[in-house]
């Protein structure tokens, strides 16, 4: 969490920075918006594993909720199957990507792309361990009157 403070702090001061550079002193910073960027991407993708986690993330139940009881927890086990083909499928496309534009680096801070999106590979598999978690929980808690709401 505090990571994820951290970026959102560094986005917020180069936002400001480059808006008093460019309206001040009529200069632009590309460094700045390179690098509230990185800040951004880094801040998504490093908290989606935390709010996965912690079941705060945004869910969109209403259809288990009106359903409840084992095919409520079967839903729940087919989103996290899901999640964690969509992590696998990211992962193997953030390396195919990289294997070609890790030679490469950012064109204003010259930063190696391979540290450009290491946010981004870390996160996601982040998030896939977060799902084998929540996934193994189901399954023990699966059962006749099994209920996902964090309650089991």
């Amino acid at each position: 969490m505090a990571i994820a403070i951290g970026f959102l702090a560094l986005v917020a001061i180069l936002v400001v920075v480059q808006v008093i550079a460019r309206n001040g002193f009529d200069v632009g910073l590309p460094w700045a918006d390179e690098l509230a960027r990185f800040g951004g991407v880094a801040l998504v993708f490093l908290s989606i594993p935390l709010l996965a986690l912690r079941g705060q993330h945004v869910a969109v139940d209403l259809v288990p909720q009106l359903i409840g009881g084992r095919t409520q927890a079967a839903l729940a086990i087919i989103a996290e199957i899901g999640i964690l083909l969509f992590c696998a499928i990211s992962l193997y496309g953030m390396h195919s990507y990289l294997s070609r534009a890790g030679k490469f680096s950012t064109p204003a801070m010259g930063m190696s792309n391979w540290l450009f999106y290491a946010p981004a590979t870390i996160g996601l598999a982040l998030f896939a361990c977060v799902a084998v978690l929540r996934l193994a929980h189901l399954i023990r808690t699966f059962g006749p009157t099994s209920r996902f709401d964090g309650q089991s």
